[in-house]
């Protein structure tokens, strides 16, 4: 007899529907299981045969074939334990299942029969609606996730016996259902806010000038001067995301395990600080199973390299062309992958080895070549790529023992907004992420602006790439004053931003 099973499958970050065909026959008692299964899904078989007999039913005697379709793909995890339990039970007229082909079922199974929580359960859930499916069938802790996909009935499931009963007719499982907007509503909050940092105000201006045209920047200061702590309130005052970007945001940190149970969407900005010994594949993905790294789970929000001259130069030199993409394509012997990158890169970096650099009241003990050889580390090219580079002082004591008085981040998060909105109208995306031909049109100067510019590039010995980032931040800078053109005290602005880094580095 046979009996079939319809399932799915994460593949990078899409999933593909898999058919699982269940076949007993006569023969020595045997279970075979085809289509190219990694060590985890061989496994199953014990799995599926305990908690088959655990919860009530008879395991089926006989040579048993299961084969996973498509059989040219490899499968991995235990996600397919509850579709081959399901298709055994069906095979040997434990259940009469009428509607098998009108359901997508995942779910790993415990030796209890329970059914337990498995990654990637959003993507699946799209890649069902996609193939028309009536309903998906899922863990019950994964829930919530897969129903906020809209146009599928989900069906929570908490143990084998009750999904057999549920396909066979014999008990209703009540559908989940979940409103984007009202997740949207109860999640998007922050714990901390801006407005508890004390001081560092041009610091403060500089990183709502990044927000606003979504720069990438670099702070450099010394030990204890605030560079975490501001970075970690960037998301705070960044717009709110939208569901598309949501829904993308968490298709992945579901695959990777990271989605907290019961959380239906990711609806805050995500910001991700991975610490400085970590790989290149740690960083972009592409491990044996082809799977997102970090500067993907931070796609839509925020990735901050804290000391960022301690990272190893591949893994900073492997940043480049994800910076000018925002995309990151992963090529294995098993296949290509690509994953997507859009994020806004922080950093921060001490000015010396020792982090007193500059300092009028700590004395450095570090040599210049020490210092040389510090500040080596970070290409120029990277660099280069850096749209704003900002020196954050030390706090002094007075504004440490004083009452913070700054703006709070929902102050700063409607200018930022504000701006974001012109960019989106005039050309539907950020300025940091402006064409030529779009500079061309909308970055247009003055006489006086070019005076400027000139001089600044020729003092300071500026690359062609710099000049590009200055006038980029400059259209960030007038959308945020609201001005149409670009205006003197704009590219003064940005020329400090970019000024900093060849004051120290040359």
């Amino acid at each position: 007899m046979l009996a079939k099973v319809h399932s799915a499958a994460v593949l990078g970050i899409d999933a593909y529907p898999v058919e699982v065909e269940v076949n007993s026959g006569w023969g020595q008692p045997a279970v075979v299981i085809v289509g190219l299964p990694d060590a985890a899904v061989k496994e199953s078989r014990d799995r599926v045969k305990t908690a088959i007999e655990n919860s009530g039913f008879k395991y089926v005697m006989g040579r048993t074939t299961i084969n996973l379709a498509p059989a040219d793909v490899k499968k991995e995890g235990p996600s397919f334990d509850l579709p081959i339990a399901i298709g055994i039970l069906a095979v040997s007229d434990q259940i009469v299942a009428q509607h098998l082909n009108d359901l997508v079922i995942v779910g790993e199974l415990a030796l209890s029969g329970a059914v337990r929580s498995v990654n990637g359960v959003l993507t699946i859930a799209l890649c069902a609606r996609a193939q028309g499916k009536r309903g998906i069938v899922v863990p019950f802790d994964n829930g919530a996730e897969a129903a906020v996909v809209q146009g599928l009935e989900v069906y929570p499931a908490k143990n084998l016996r009750e999904v057999a009963e549920f396909v066979a007719g014999k008990k209703e499982i009540a559908p989940l259902r979940e409103d984007p907007e009202l997740i949207f509503q109860q999640q998007r909050r922050y714990d901390i806010d801006l407005a508890d940092v004390k001081g560092q105000e041009s610091v403060k201006r500089a990183l709502e000038v990044a927000a606003a045209g979504g720069h990438n920047l670099l702070m450099i200061g010394p030990p204890g001067s605030g560079k975490t702590l501001l970075a970690k309130r960037v998301p705070t005052f960044l717009p709110g995301m939208t569901l598309e970007e949501s829904l993308e945001t968490t298709k992945i940190h579901s695959i990777c395990g990271l989605l907290p149970k019961g959380q239906a969407l990711v609806a805050t900005r995500p910001f991700r600080s991975p610490h400085h010994t970590t790989s290149s594949a740690g960083l972009l993905g592409g491990t044996a199973n082809l799977t997102p790294g970090e500067i993907s789970l931070a796609n839509h929000g925020v990735l901050f390299l804290d000391e960022l001259p301690e990272f190893h130069r591949d893994v900073l030199e492997a940043l480049r062309e994800p910076l000018e993409e925002g995309r990151v394509v992963i090529s294995r012997a098993t296949g290509t992958m690509t994953f997507p990158a859009q994020f806004m890169l922080l950093a921060s970096m001490n000015p010396c080895p020792c982090g007193f650099y500059g300092d009028s009241k700590r004395e450095c003990r570090c040599s210049p070549n020490m210092i040389t050889k510090y500040r080596n580390r970070i290409s120029g090219p990277l660099l280069d790529r850096i749209d704003i580079h900002i020196e954050v002082p030390a706090v002094k004591y007075k504004e440490m023992a004083g009452e913070a008085t700054g703006e709070t981040s929902e102050r700063v998060r409607q200018r930022v907004a504000a701006a974001r909105a012109v960019q989106r109208d005039r050309f539907g995306h950020t300025n940091a992420r402006l064409t030529p031909k779009e500079m061309k049109q909308h970055c247009r100067l003055d006489a006086e602006c070019q005076e400027l510019l000139k001089m600044a590039m020729t003092e300071l010995n500026l690359s062609a790439r710099a000049y590009d980032r200055i006038l980029k931040v400059s259209r960030t800078i007038a959308d945020l004053d609201n001005a149409s053109a670009i205006q003197s005290q704009h590219i003064s602005e940005a020329i400090q931003y970019r000024s900093l880094d060849r004051q120290l580095w040359v």
